[in-house]
C-alpha cells in the first residue's frame, strides 16, 4: 500500500509522466529486450515497429492512475491486460524485469527530475499495479485449469486437418497429443499459440473459428505477406505437425439477452464472428451477417455462411460487401448508409472486428445512428487502442 507521502507525490507527477509517457514506453522494450532478450518472443515485432505496443502500455498505465481509487473499475479496465497476459502464459517473476526496466526508461527520459522519493513512489504504484494483475490472472489459469479438458501452461496440440477457406486464409484443426478432452471456450474468443521457427520461440494470438467441440479447437490465419508466424503456417506446417496452445482468452464473447445482432467483420475479422453467430442462431437470436472482402476470391467461408442461412431461414441474414466484382450482395465497402440499412430494429448488440479504420469507421456510424456505446462490442487483433486512434 502507498503512503500518503507516496500517493502525493503521484498525484503531483502524473500529469508530467503522462506528458512523456509515449517517450518512456518507446525507450522501456529496446532496453528490456536488451536486458533481458528471452522475454523478446512474447511481442509481436510488427506492433513494436508500428507503435502500438508502445501506445498500449502507455494507455494500461494512464488508466490505472486515474482509476485505481475505484478498484472494481480498474479491475474492469484491466480486464483486457488479462486476457492478453492469460494466452501468453505471463507468469508473477516476469513482473519484476518489467518493474525494473519501466523504472530505468522514466529515470532516462525524465532525468534528475526523479528524485529518490518520486523514483520509489512510481515502483510502489508499479508494484501494486503488478500485483493486482497477479491476482486476477491466477484466478483465470486455475478456473480454467479446473474445466474439464483444461490444463495450465503450454499443452502441446497436432494439426489434425487443414482446409483453404479463402485466396488467403487457411484453417488448422488442432487436436491434443495426448488424445484427452478439451476444454470449451466462450464463441468468440481467441487463443495463445507457441511455436518455434528457426530455434526462437514465437507467440501470436488467433481467433477461434469454430464453436466448442470437446475435442478440438480451429484457428483459421490469414496469411501475411510480412507475416512470420502467419507464413510459417501456411508455408511449412501441415498435417502432424505440432504447436503449443496456451488458455483460450479475450472479453468478445456473447452478451445474454434476447435483443438482435448485428455482425460486421472485415477480411480475416470473420473468424470470431462466425461461432458468434452459430451461439446466438442456436438460442433463437435473429442475425444480421455483414462481411466486407476484397473480392470472391478473398472471401472465407461462404459455404458455411449459406448452411446457416439455409438451417435458420426466418433467423439469420448473411449480407456479402465486396470492393470490386459481381459476386457480392453490394459493391464497395460497409458504411453508414449501409448500416442503416441492415441495423435490425429496437436495441440490437453490434459486434464488428476487422483492421483499425474498418472498426473506427463502423463505431462511428452506428453512434451517429444511435446504438449506445453499451451496445458496441469490438475487440483489436494486436495490442488494444482506442477507436479514434486511427
Amino acid at each position: 500500500m502507498l503512503t500518503q507521502q507516496q500517493e502525493q507525490l503521484i498525484e503531483t507527477t502524473a500529469p508530467v509522466v503522462a506528458q512523456h509517457l509515449e517517450a518512456i514506453t518507446q525507450r522501456f522494450y529496446p532496453l528490456m529486450f536488451a536486458r533481458y532478450p528471452e522475454v523478446a518472443s512474447l511481442f509481436n515485432a510488427a506492433h513494436q515497429q508500428s507503435g502500438a505496443q508502445q501506445r498500449a502500455l502507455a494507455g494500461a498505465v494512464l488508466a490505472y492512475v486515474q482509476l485505481r481509487q475505484d478498484p472494481a473499475k480498474a479491475r474492469e479496465v484491466l480486464g483486457i491486460v488479462v486476457e492478453k497476459h492469460v494466452s501468453l502464459g505471463i507468469q508473477p517473476d516476469q513482473y519484476p524485469i518489467v518493474g525494473e526496466c519501466l523504472m530505468a526508461a522514466i529515470g532516462e527520459v525524465l532525468g534528475e527530475a526523479v528524485t529518490p522519493d518520486i523514483a520509489n513512489a512510481w515502483s510502489a504504484l508499479y508494484g501494486e499495479l503488478a500485483g493486482l494483475l497477479i491476482e486476477l490472472e491466477e484466478q483465470r489459469y486455475r478456473a480454467f485449469a479446473e474445466q474439464p479438458g483444461g490444463w495450465r501452461g503450454l499443452r502441446r496440440f497436432c494439426i489434425a486437418a487443414t482446409r483453404q477457406e479463402s485466396a488467403m486464409i487457411r484453417s488448422f484443426v488442432l487436436e491434443p497429443e495426448d488424445g484427452g478432452p478439451v476444454a470449451d471456450h466462450a464463441p468468440g474468443q481467441y487463443i495463445g499459440v507457441r511455436l518455434t521457427i528457426e530455434g526462437e520461440p514465437v507467440y501470436r494470438h488467433y481467433s477461434l473459428s469454430d464453436i466448442p467441440n470437446g475435442r478440438s479447437y480451429r484457428v483459421s490465419i490469414k496469411r501475411e505477406a510480412e507475416g512470420r508466424v502467419s507464413r510459417h503456417f501456411h508455408d511449412v506446417l501441415a498435417v502432424g505437425d505440432s504447436v503449443d496452445l496456451l488458455p483460450p482468452a479475450g472479453e468478445l464473447i456473447l452478451a445474454d439477452g434476447e435483443e438482435p445482432l448485428l455482425l460486421a467483420s472485415g477480411g480475416v475479422g470473420q473468424t470470431p464472428m462466425l461461432p458468434l453467430a452459430r451461439q446466438a442462431l442456436s438460442r433463437g437470436r435473429r442475425v444480421v451477417y455483414l462481411h466486407a472482402a476484397l473480392d470472391a476470391e478473398h472471401h472465407a467461408f461462404r459455404k458455411e455462411v449459406e448452411a446457416l442461412r439455409q438451417a435458420h431461414p426466418s433467423q439469420f441474414q448473411a449480407v456479402a460487401i465486396h470492393e470490386r466484382g459481381d459476386a457480392g450482395d453490394h459493391i464497395g465497402r460497409i458504411d453508414r448508409e449501409l448500416l442503416e440499412r441492415y441495423l435490425p430494429a429496437g436495441k440490437p448488440r453490434c459486434y464488428f472486428v476487422g483492421p483499425q479504420g474498418f472498426m473506427s469507421a463502423i463505431d462511428e456510424a452506428l453512434a451517429e445512428l444511435g446504438v449506445e456505446e453499451e451496445r458496441r462490442h469490438f475487440e483489436h487483433f494486436g495490442p488494444s487502442r482506442p477507436l479514434d486512434a486511427a
